[in-house]
């Protein structure tokens, strides 16, 4: 199943979840069909990523909830 998540919905400094509800980045903002995550987040390790906007599950509060877990997620940053 493949639902577009409306990129207006992801604003700055929303917490990015995995699937497995554990903590992957904080939003800086969307670029290209990509969220880019702050690179102040200790999660991120100094450096900017970016999480394709296709694995975004679903946005609730002032979170992003991603399809993936956070492992996986950070996987496709190498």
């Amino acid at each position: 199943r493949t639902k577009m998540i409306d990129a207006s919905h992801v604003k700055e400094h929303m917490e990015v979840k995995g699937a497995d509800g554990r903590h992957v980045g904080v939003v800086d903002r969307v670029e290209g069909g990509r969220i880019k995550l702050t690179e102040s987040d200790p999660a991120s390790g100094g450096t900017h990523h970016y999480v394709d906007l296709g694995f975004v599950d679903s946005i609730e509060g002032d979170a992003v909830n991603l399809s993936k877990s956070a492992e996986e997620i950070r996987r496709t940053w190498q």
